[in-house]
Formats: structure tokens, C-alpha cells, sequence
């Protein structure tokens, strides 16, 4: 499609990186600027917390749209729309003064904030050379992990000194880069097919009804989840061109890298859930101090990000991928084992968690570019960060009810109980991965022996 258009990714990549550290950002600033909300607008917390999860539910449905849309659509084309829509959303949050308007933003903002996360990883997979792609991924992932962890204290301090509406003026800045972007990426020609709508809507559908049936436990919802999956799997039988192309789910290799995918957004938007809640209920931490806890760890993975680029294109994705797994894992017996000690121990431990973190999903998705075909670049891409996103989603919804089940014991243990929890994810994931390095072992000596 693209062999002959090239691109120039040393400052394409870091112009991108920044945008998408915004648009990460903008899924952490609001969670201390909660309390806030719910007093100004004089709403439950309940309804309130739609103000973080709609954004959330959203850039995961909208990403993996994006990338679909990039087999199809030139990528400039979706990064205007993309942008133009988010960085409208977030001027007419600046004077969002009741829920309704408040919610609506929220919304439209996600909607167009998945273009930077969906068409990133496109265009690494596409435009940047294989020998550079590992550090052009790592960057990326580097980026998103400084924003998870920055985020809350950006978002205490313009709360503090500007309002929550202050908030929305972060997300304006893309407006600016626009401009820039546009003059940079390359001019693909659009190819000529169809799209799925009724995949896409399907798709949308599934991943919606299943995150709001474990964040209410609505049996109703889950019933609702199950059947359109139904549907979906009798839809991907019958289209042409289905927006999930069903190829991927026939690539063993492929699908165990979406396991892995899950398993560690489980463990990172889990341990970003109970970290600021474990500083402030065990330690009376402030909200500007929880920020303060967790940006060393941010600020060390994005510091390490040229280092582990360069080092994952020398040496392989595999070894990361088991290394970060391993930090990982330890990390969270830590947490399980010693969290009530001291809050030192979540500030050394978030140290080490998060460049693990920022390696592993760089290595994870760089592995998922060489996996993939190039043809199924966008739709393979899409649906591993559509997954990666629903468990992140899911994981704070299932620490929010284990913690609300566990009410009647000491806060320590409930938190260390829940850390268990994450501890057999990552083994779990880990055993995926080993099981996935096996399977890339003995493929590697068929074709050998067959050549």
C-alpha cells in the first residue's frame, strides 16, 4: 500500500509522543478533580464517576475504529478529523457549568482522542524503518506511562489554581500541533474498499455493554454483552469484509500477545486505581502529594525510553517482554506482601514498576508489528489496544468491587488482598508469554528444517 512513501520519524515520533502524552493525560487529570465535580454540579458519585469512565469507554472504542479506518482511509485525513474533534470538545469544556454538557464533552473528547493512540502504532508499523521501530514504540509507550503518572499532579495543580473547567485548556494545545503533523506525515492515496459499519457498531456494542455491566454488575447489561457477541461471531461468518477481521483470531501466536496485551493494562490501570487510594486512606497523603509519589516512577520510564528502544532492537522483543514481566511480578508480591509499611515502599516500588511497564508494552507491540501481516497492520493494531484498554477498564472496576467487598477488614489487608489479585494476573501473563516463546522456538526450527 505505502512502500514507496516515507516519512520522517525522528520528529515525527517525538511531535506524536507529545500529543498522545495530552491525550493519556487526560484520563488521569480528572480523577483528582472528582470531589470537585461532584461538589460544583451537585451530583452523586455515582454519576460522577461516568465523567472518568465515558472518557475511557470511548478512546478504547474509538482507538481500535482508527485503526481500522487506516487500511482504508489516509491517515492525515483521520488525524484532522481526530484532533479537530477532540480539541473542539475541550473548548467547549471550558464553559461546561452543569453535568449534562459536562458528560457530553467528555464523550465527544474521546471520540476524537483515539486517533492518536489508534494511528500511532499505525504509522510505527508502516513508516519507521525495523532496525528503529523498537525505540519509536518505546517512545510511545513511554509517553503514555509519563502521562498516568503525572497526570494527577497536573490536574490537582490547575484544579487548585484554575477550576476543573481549567482542565479542558491542556486537551486545546493539539489544536496547535495540528498544523505541524499535517505538514510532516506522508500522503497516502485511499484504496478502495468497503467498511463494516455494522462490525463496527457491533464492536462497539460489546465492548460498551460488557464494561458497563462490571462497573454497575448488571446482570441485565451482561445478558445484553452475551447476545451481541452472538451476533457479532454469526456476522464475522456471513461479511465480505468484516470490521473485525476474523484471520486475526485464527493466529495463535497473534492472540497470545492479545492475552498479554490484557493482562498487563489489567496490572497497570490497576495498581494506578489503588495506588492513590492506598497513599491517602493508609498514609493521609494529599492529592498533590499522591502526584508526587507517582511522578519519579514516570518521569524514570520516560528518562530510560531511548535506552530501551535501542536495547529492544539490539537483543529482541522476547527478553523484554520476560524482564518487565518479572518486574512486574515482583513489584506486586511487594505491594501484596509489605504495602502497609511505609509509603516509601509504593514510591520505590512504582519506581521500578513503571519503566518495567513502559518496556513491556513497547516490546509487546513491536512483537505484534513483526507478527503481523502488513496488509492487517490497522485492524491487528486496533484490536489488541481495543482489548489492552477494555481490561485496563475493567481492572479498576473489579479492584473498586473487591475493595468494597473486603469493607469490614482493615484497609491494609484489603489493599494487599487486591495486589494478590494482581499478582496471579501477572504470573498468569507471564505463562502466556513463556508459552508464546515456546510456540516462536519451535516455528523458528520447522522452517529450518524445511529450508
Amino acid at each position: 500500500m505505502n512502500e514507496k512513501v516515507v516519512m520522517n520519524d525522528k520528529i515525527v515520533m517525538p511531535l506524536w509522543t507529545m500529543c498522545l502524552f495530552i491525550v493519556v493525560m487526560n484520563t488521569t487529570m480528572f480523577n483528582v478533580s472528582l470531589p470537585s465535580i461532584i461538589q460544583d454540579l451537585q451530583i452523586s458519585a455515582d454519576l460522577g464517576s461516568w465523567v472518568i469512565s465515558s472518557y475511557s469507554i470511548g478512546y478504547a472504542l474509538s482507538t481500535v475504529i482508527y485503526s481500522r479506518l487506516s487500511d482504508l482511509v489516509p491517515v492525515r485525513k483521520l488525524l484532522t478529523i481526530g484532533l479537530i474533534t477532540l480539541g473542539t470538545a475541550s473548548v467547549f469544556g471550558l464553559f461546561a457549568h452543569d453535568f449534562n454538557m459536562l458528560l457530553i464533552t467528555r464523550i465527544v473528547q474521546s471520540a476524537g482522542a483515539g486517533s492518536m493512540a489508534g494511528l500511532g502504532l499505525v504509522l510505527a508499523s508502516r513508516y519507521v524503518p525495523i532496525e528503529r521501530r523498537g525505540a519509536a514504540i518505546a517512545m510511545i509507550s513511554a509517553g503514555s506511562a509519563m502521562a498516568f503518572g503525572l497526570g494527577p499532579i497536573v490536574g490537582g495543580v490547575i484544579s487548585q489554581y484554575f477550576g476543573w473547567n481549567g482542565l479542558f485548556g491542556i486537551t486545546c494545545l493539539v489544536l496547535i500541533v495540528l498544523p505541524v503533523l499535517l505538514r510532516l506525515l506522508p500522503k497516502e492515496k485511499p484504496q478502495p474498499a468497503s467498511f463494516d459499519i455494522l462490525g463496527a457498531a457491533l464492536t462497539v456494542v460489546n465492548a460498551a455493554s460488557l464494561l458497563v455491566a462490571v462497573t454497575t454488575q448488571s446482570l441485565v447489561w451482561l445478558a445484553v454483552g452475551v447476545a451481541s457477541i452472538i451476533v457479532h461471531a454469526v456476522h464475522l461468518k456471513k461479511a465480505k469484509e468484516s470490521f473485525i477481521n476474523p484471520q486475526l483470531l485464527a493466529m495463535p501466536g497473534y492472540l497470545k500477545l492479545v492475552a498479554v496485551g490484557f493482562c498487563i493494562l489489567v496490572l497497570n490501570l490497576g495498581n494506578l486505581f489503588l495506588m492513590p487510594l492506598a497513599l491517602a486512606n493508609l498514609f493521609g497523603k494529599s492529592a498533590l502529594m499522591i502526584g508526587l509519589y507517582i511522578a519519579p516512577g514516570a518521569l524514570l520510564s520516560a528518562f530510560l525510553t531511548r535506552y530501551v528502544g535501542r536495547f529492544i532492537d539490539r537483543y529482541g522483543n522476547i527478553r523484554f517482554l520476560l524482564i518487565g514481566h518479572c518486574i512486574l511480578a515482583v513489584v506486586m508480591a511487594v505491594f501484596a506482601m509489605n504495602l502497609s509499611v511505609s509509603p516509601r515502599v509504593l514510591l520505590l516500588g512504582y519506581l521500578c514498576f513503571s519503566p518495567a511497564f513502559s518496556a513491556t508494552m513497547a516490546s509487546l507491540n513491536n512483537e505484534a508489528s513483526i507478527v503481523l501481516p502488513r496488509t492487517w497492520i490497522g485492524s491487528g493494531m486496533g484490536l489488541l489496544q481495543l482489548v489492552q484498554f477494555f481490561g485496563g477498564s475493567v481492572s479498576v472496576a473489579v479492584c473498586g468491587l473487591l475493595l468494597h467487598a473486603q469493607r469490614d477488614i482493615s484497609p491494609a489487608k484489603a489493599y494487599q488482598h487486591v495486589y494478590g489479585v494482581l499478582l496471579l494476573v501477572s504470573l498468569c501473563s507471564l505463562g502466556i508469554l513463556l508459552l508464546y516463546r515456546r510456540s516462536n522456538a519451535k516455528s523458528k526450527v520447522g522452517q529450518s528444517t524445511h529450508a
